[in-house]
């Protein structure tokens, strides 16, 4: 008598759920939230990039924080970190294919604020300037209720 074999059972995946604190999908979206890592990985788009290359690229980012970007997208395994041993040592950054899945997305969200700035300008502008009279005309009222 033969005996069957069957299909082992597939791992039962947790409900991820990002609002819950303790989730630990919300750290992978606090990584890819930021906006310097969101800047990495667009220019990792085009190819590998040397962290002088990165640094130089994006305008306004520090070594120290270029750097704790860097390695917290390589410990999330989205950034490969190449050395190579040359004399200076040569390293160079990529996209894994799990960065390159998510740099799908990252480029819809950069191509969105490029084709909406304009309106999120103009509201900003609305909103600071009601914001700006609703406060002169606060002390006003205030003293009138004294």
């Amino acid at each position: 008598m033969e005996e069957q074999q069957q299909d082992p059972q597939p791992a039962a995946h947790p409900a991820w759920n990002p609002y819950l604190a303790t989730c630990p999908t919300r750290q992978v979206l606090d990584c890819i939230a930021d906006k310097w890592a969101a800047l990495v990985v667009g220019l990792l788009i085009g190819g590998t990039r040397r962290f002088g290359e990165l640094r130089r690229e994006i305008q306004g980012v520090s070594q120290k924080m270029l750097t704790q970007t860097l390695r917290s997208l390589e410990r999330d395994g989205i950034v490969r970190r190449e050395v190579y041993a040359t004399v200076p040592p040569k390293v160079e950054y990529s996209l894994t294919p799990l960065g390159q899945s998510l740099a799908a997305t990252l480029e819809e969200l950069r191509l969105w604020a490029e084709r909406n700035i304009e309106d999120v300008l103009r509201n900003r502008a609305t909103f600071d300037a009601a914001a700006a009279v609703a406060s002169e005309s606060a002390p006003a009222s205030a003293a009138k209720n004294r």
